[in-house]
């Protein structure tokens, strides 16, 4: 029972670990990325702002699993 337990607490900690990597990194391409992509492109402030807010959403989903 005790092995178990031990094992399930591993599992969710490589869970936890996946899921704030994977939210750091939309984090990431939200407040860096896409406003590079958009500047190049030449997308304009109204739609950056909106591809930035996706982003962060979506950061904060994969972070609380």
């Amino acid at each position: 029972m005790n092995q178990e337990l031990e094992n399930a607490a591993e599992n969710q900690k490589a869970n936890n670990n996946g899921s704030l990597l994977i939210g750091t990194s939309l984090a990431l391409a939200s407040m860096i990325l896409i406003p590079a992509f958009a500047m190049r492109l030449g997308l304009g402030a109204s739609l950056t702002g909106a591809l930035r807010m996706a982003m962060m959403k979506a950061s904060s989903q994969a972070i609380r699993g």
